[in-house]
C-alpha cells in the first residue's frame, strides 16, 4: 500500500476527539427545519450522515433561544422538541461512523419583530442599524431589510450568557460531539467584538478588553458545560457580511486569541476569506500571524479553500485544519473525492437556504 503523502488526509487530534483526516465539513445554514418548531428532523438526519467521511462536521447555526432567532426555518436547541430532533442527526451521523459538533449562535440585531418572541425588536449591543443586512421571514416574504436594533442593557447581558450555557447543555443531551460558539458573520458575539457596532459606554463597550467581554463570559460559561477539549470557536475577522467592521482587527483579534488560549479551548476557526464580502484582498495574514502568535491551540482555516490552497498552507504551517462549505454542500463524499483526485459536482446556489432535498440530499457521490 502506497504512503499517503496529502496531508489533508492525515488524522489529527483536535482536543481530545481523534479526527481521521483534516477535511472539515464547515457550518452551513440551510433553513430546512421542520415547522412549527424549528426542530430538525428526517431530512436534515439524511443530509449530515451522508457526509459523516468528513473528519468533523461543524453543524448549522443553531438559536440558543427564541430571541437568538434570525431567519425563517433555521434551527434551534433550546426546546425539548429540538433536541430529540438533533438527537435523530447525532445518531444518522454515529451511525455512518462520523464526528459532529453543535453551532450555538444569537443573531443578535440581524432580525426582525416577526421572528422574535412577542414581536419584540431583536437586541444588540448597540441600538445601531446593520446598513444592507437583510433577511427572510417565511416562504413568501423575500429578502426584508433589518431595521435598527435595541441595546442591551447592562443587566439583561448574564441572562444572553445563560441562553449560550443552555444551549451547551442541550447540546450534550443531544449527543454532539462538542460545540463550537458561533463568534462571527456579524452575529451578536461579533456584534460586541468589532468596534464598528459596539458603540458601548458600560464595561461591555469602548476598549478591546471590554468588547471582548462579553464573549468571553460565553465561552467561559459554554467551556463549563464542555470543557476545554470540546469547546471551540468561530470568528470573522475581516468578514464584512451584516456591515460589520473593525478599527483595528490584527489587535483585537490577537488579545481575544490569547484570552482564548489562557482557557486552553481546543481551536479557533477563522474565516479568512468570504464569499459574502470581505475586507482584506485575499487572506489577511497579518491577522493571521496575530491570531497564531497567541493562540497554541488548533488553527482551523475557513475560506474558499481548494484541496491543493489546503495542503499548502497546512504543510507550511499556517493552519491545522480546513473547513470546506459549498464543497461540501454539493459532494458529500468531499473527503474520498479529494483522496482519489476526483471530479467535484456543481453546487447549485439557488437552493442553498430553504427548500426540500432538492439542492440538499440529491447530490450523487462517487459510489
Amino acid at each position: 500500500m502506497l504512503e499517503e503523502k496529502n496531508v489533508l488526509h492525515y488524522p489529527f487530534t483536535l482536543g481530545d476527539l481523534q479526527l481521521p483526516n483534516r477535511v472539515l465539513m464547515g457550518p452551513l445554514t440551510r433553513s430546512r427545519s421542520k415547522q412549527p418548531g424549528d426542530i430538525p428532523w428526517d431530512l436534515n438526519a439524511s443530509y449530515y450522515a451522508q457526509r459523516a467521511g468528513a473528519g468533523l462536521i461543524l453543524g448549522e447555526a443553531t438559536q440558543v433561544s427564541p430571541q437568538g432567532k434570525g431567519y425563517a426555518f433555521t434551527p434551534g436547541i433550546y426546546s425539548d422538541d429540538q433536541v430529540e430532533g438533533w438527537r435523530k442527526v447525532t445518531t444518522a451521523v454515529h451511525d455512518a461512523g462520523g464526528r459532529i459538533y453543535a453551532q450555538l449562535w444569537h443573531v443578535g440585531r440581524i432580525s426582525r419583530p416577526e421572528l422574535q418572541p412577542a414581536g419584540q425588536q431583536p437586541v444588540a449591543p448597540s441600538a445601531i442599524k446593520p446598513l444592507g443586512a437583510q433577511t427572510f421571514i417565511d416562504e413568501k416574504s423575500g429578502m426584508l431589510e433589518v431595521l435598527e436594533p435595541r441595546a442591551l442593557s447592562t443587566e439583561e447581558i448574564p441572562n444572553v450568557v445563560e441562553q449560550f450555557r443552555q444551549g451547551a447543555i442541550n447540546a450534550q443531551r443531544a449527543g454532539f460531539d462538542g460545540v463550537e460558539i458561533h463568534g462571527a458573520n456579524g452575529y451578536l458575539i461579533d456584534q460586541f467584538i468589532r468596534s464598528k457596532s459596539n458603540q458601548r459606554t458600560d464595561e461591555y463597550g469602548g476598549s478591546i478588553a471590554n468588547r471582548l467581554r462579553f464573549p468571553l463570559m460565553v465561552v467561559d460559561a459554554v467551556v463549563d458545560v464542555w470543557g476545554i477539549e470540546r469547546t471551540g470557536i468561530r470568528v470573522s475577522p475581516m468578514g464584512t457580511f451584516n456591515d460589520m467592521h473593525d478599527d483595528d482587527p490584527a489587535a483585537t483579534y490577537g488579545a481575544f486569541a490569547k484570552e482564548l488560549n489562557s482557557r486552553g479551548i481546543a481551536f479557533i476557526e477563522v474565516v479568512e476569506d468570504s464569499f459574502q464580502g470581505n475586507a482584506s484582498n485575499g487572506r489577511p495574514e497579518a491577522v493571521i500571524k496575530a491570531i497564531r502568535e497567541n493562540f497554541k491551540g488548533t488553527y482551523i482555516a475557513n475560506g474558499n479553500y481548494s484541496a491543493e490552497e489546503a495542503q499548502q498552507r497546512i504543510d507550511s504551517g499556517l493552519c491545522d485544519l480546513v473547513t470546506f462549505g459549498r464543497l461540501f454542500i454539493s459532494n458529500p463524499d468531499l473527503p474520498q473525492r479529494f483522496r482519489e483526485g476526483a471530479p467535484l459536482n456543481d453546487f447549485d446556489e439557488g437552493t442553498f437556504y430553504g427548500g426540500d432535498e432538492r439542492g440538499y440530499t440529491d447530490y450523487p457521490a462517487l459510489d
